[in-house]
């Protein structure tokens, strides 16, 4: 007798899984919410912007690509909003994209990296660069049984103990929502979620990530400590080049150690 088809399906994308765990990573997609942040990236690896979109017509994002070592590097920017100029940040913009991006581009990882707003707390500082290991939301207030969980929606990064161990990364979770501030209640769910990091995009990534069953990493920069004594916009606008620099090279390093790697070796 045949499995259900549910069990199938699910044995079919298990087997393929476990098939790219075991070849070395061909293709990136990097994801980057700030030109000023993607640059600096587009410019290390030489980059070049696609003069023929893979995305719909009309749509501001850009595709920068290349060839390094072993690797086919895609990093997208969503671009400038058509109305206002100004970068595309958030979570609709970075669901939006991921989803776009993995449907043309067929990743085998994606690498989402930006800056944030630490917690001195947590043990953050300025220019500290930190591989999440996992990602919520703190924005999504739904106080029903299971609902909540929903707009919680935590969700693990893919695990990278050799990655996270030589290059002596700083490891912290990421909690993600769509305002640079911090309401009190932004708090008490960011206090909640454990979080060192937070950002406004990564956890709409890591849901597009799961959802197509792409794994994912998550590098974030910090520009500004959200439990410190400086307006967080000011501190943000203040560190913004410098920290860019320092995630620029993190980024660098992440992808040479994943050159020639299968996942499993990370």
């Amino acid at each position: 007798m045949a499995p259900p088809r549910g069990d199938a399906s699910a044995a079919a994308e298990e087997a393929m899984l476990a098939q790219l765990e075991k070849r070395p990573v061909c293709t990136i997609l990097i994801i980057i919410a700030m030109q000023t942040e993607a640059l600096p990236v587009v410019n290390k690896f030489q980059l070049v912007e696609d003069p023929n979109t893979v995305f719909p017509e009309g749509v501001p994002w850009v595709r920068y690509h290349g060839v390094y070592k072993d690797l086919n590097i895609n990093l997208i920017w969503p671009g400038k909003d058509p109305s206002l100029g100004v970068d595309s940040v958030g979570t609709v913009s970075a669901s939006l994209v991921t989803y776009a991006s993995i449907q043309a581009l067929q990743p085998d990882l994606i690498i989402n990296a930006g800056t944030a707003g630490g917690f001195k707390a947590k043990g953050a500082c300025i220019g500290d660069v930190f591989l999440a290991s996992e990602v919520a939301f703190h924005d999504r207030r739904i106080p029903i049984p299971v609902f909540d969980l929903y707009g919680v929606g935590l969700r693990q990064a893919l695990s990278t103990p050799s990655l996270v161990k030589d290059l002596n990364l700083k490891v912290g979770k990421l909690s993600t929502g769509d305002s640079l501030d911090m309401s009190p209640q932004d708090e008490a769910t960011i206090i909640a979620n454990d979080a060192t990091v937070k950002d406004m995009e990564g956890a709409a990534v890591a849901y597009v990530a799961d959802l197509l069953k792409v794994p994912a990493i998550f590098v974030k920069a910090v520009t500004d400590l959200v439990d410190g004594d400086k307006p967080t916009a000011d501190e943000f606008l203040q560190n913004l080049a410098t920290v860019t620099a320092a995630l620029n090279e993190t980024v660098s390093q992440v992808v040479n150690f994943v050159n020639g790697k299968c996942l499993s070796e990370l």
